[in-house]
């Protein structure tokens, strides 16, 4: 049976659902892959037709139109490499082009970075007047304490549920990428902040069962995405600081301040939740100094005899 791209596209979809892979990811294998098949359909090219030289184009037309960076189109060349791969190994294709094709990689940038006593001017900021502003600041307290003291993911601290909070040993239970589960300490501040934020929680209509989201709306509804990303930014410009302060820069920064505290890589990788200790690498290079000193210290060579 000759089924076309689209099918194609929605069967492959469909097996990397049945693997687990996050709503997000799908979204992302879905746009790359079909901007590639719309490509191909303009240019009149079937998918055993394709050639290398028909995937440089395509990429330097993404980098002409919208400007690309060099991680936004190894994402995308990734996604289409995958789904063509899936493709040969069905016999849908008898040839994948993508397979020898290499972009030249750029290092990757550091992350932005918030040093220690901004974080405090966020997190120590005083209470408002009113009492709703209060009781939200509670709950933002909360999120901003929990998304520092644990590195999670925005997605991660929005699917929080009250049954995932250890208070006694302070640990949480997370669901991260891959519906791949890990548990992460918290610590005593972030302890404080959650046990005040959910003396609020039944004022809010919050249905205190262990299935229930521990952030909510002032109506009892689970806090979306965008509401957290919002209300992280307004915490910061409340306390007077000028950074666009976002979960993931605190994740960021969680990860850098505990690498340059400990230096051990493997459990900063553990606590994030990192499949490849590559992605937790990009943040040994926070502090050059604190490096240096360790060097000078434990190297049996580093000193002049």
């Amino acid at each position: 049976m000759n089924y076309t791209s689209i099918q194609l596209l929605s069967m492959w979809l469909k097996a990397r659902e049945i693997q687990n892979q996050s709503k997000h990811t799908l979204q992302a294998y879905q746009r790359d892959v079909s901007d590639f098949l719309n490509f191909c359909e303009i240019k009149k090219l079937s998918l055993n037709n394709i050639e290398s030289t028909d995937l440089r184009e395509f990429l330097a037309q993404k980098v002409e139109r919208y400007q690309l960076s060099s991680s936004s189109l190894q994402r995308l060349l990734s996604s289409i490499r995958q789904f063509m791969k899936w493709a040969e190994q069905g016999q849908y294709l008898a040839f994948n082009p993508a397979d020898d094709f290499q972009l030249k990689r750029f290092p990757r940038p550091l992350p932005g970075m918030v040093d220690i006593e901004t974080i405090n001017q966020i997190l120590d900021q005083a209470k408002p007047e009113s009492e709703v502003q209060q009781q939200m600041w509670l709950r933002d307290k909360a999120i901003l304490e929990l998304l520092y003291s644990s590195g999670l993911r925005l997605a991660e601290i929005q699917g929080l549920c009250i049954r995932d909070i250890d208070f006694n040993r302070q640990l949480l239970r997370i669901t991260g990428k891959g519906n791949k589960t890990r548990v992460v300490p918290f610590g005593s501040k972030a302890k404080d902040a959650v046990m005040q934020w959910l003396k609020i929680y039944p004022l809010w209509n919050g249905d205190f069962v262990p299935e229930a989201n521990v952030f909510i709306t002032q109506k009892g509804n689970p806090l979306g995405a965008r509401q957290i990303e919002n209300r992280v930014k307004f915490q910061a410009q409340r306390a007077g600081v000028n950074i666009d302060l976002h979960p993931h820069l605190l994740r960021h920064c969680f990860a850098s301040h505990m690498l340059s505290n400990s230096g051990d890589l493997r459990a900063v990788q553990e606590m994030l939740g990192h499949t490849n200790l590559t992605t937790t690498q990009i943040y040994t290079h926070v502090d050059f100094d604190h490096l240096a000193k360790v060097y000078d210290q434990a190297h049996p060579r580093a000193h002049k005899s």
